[in-house]
């Protein structure tokens, strides 16, 4: 019985890999072995720093929040739990948003909170 080689379907395999190769340095997007591991390596990291970007941006909100919060006589604990005492369902986002863009409905936030938390 004769050896199959794959023809078209071996190539195409092949071609789709190298495409997503394409950037890597050097071998990496020419040859399909060095190529095969570099995307492995590639999507790998991917996977993990799709997770790590979600808490990235919260840490960065938070902070953000923190600053703003301290020119206000007030640390982001005692803010957040104010917050939530006065009900206001605003999440971290939109609260760094409103610090960073919105100063003063954002100082009326700061006023709110310390009237709750009193």
């Amino acid at each position: 019985m004769p050896r199959v080689k794959g023809g078209p379907k071996t190539r195409q395999r092949r071609k789709k890999r190298l495409k997503l190769a394409k950037g890597q340095y050097g071998a990496k997007s020419r040859l399909f072995r060095s190529a095969t591991e570099s995307v492995d390596k590639g999507q790998t990291y991917a996977y993990v720093e799709r997770r790590k970007r979600k808490r990235n941006f919260r840490r960065l909100w938070i902070a953000r929040i923190s600053a703003a919060v301290r020119s206000h006589g007030l640390t982001y604990s005692r803010f957040m739990n104010a917050l939530k005492k006065a009900n206001v369902l605003l999440d971290r986002k939109v609260l760094s948003d409103m610090a960073i863009k919105d100063p003063a409905g954002f100082e009326q936030l700061a006023a709110l909170a310390k009237h709750a938390a009193a």
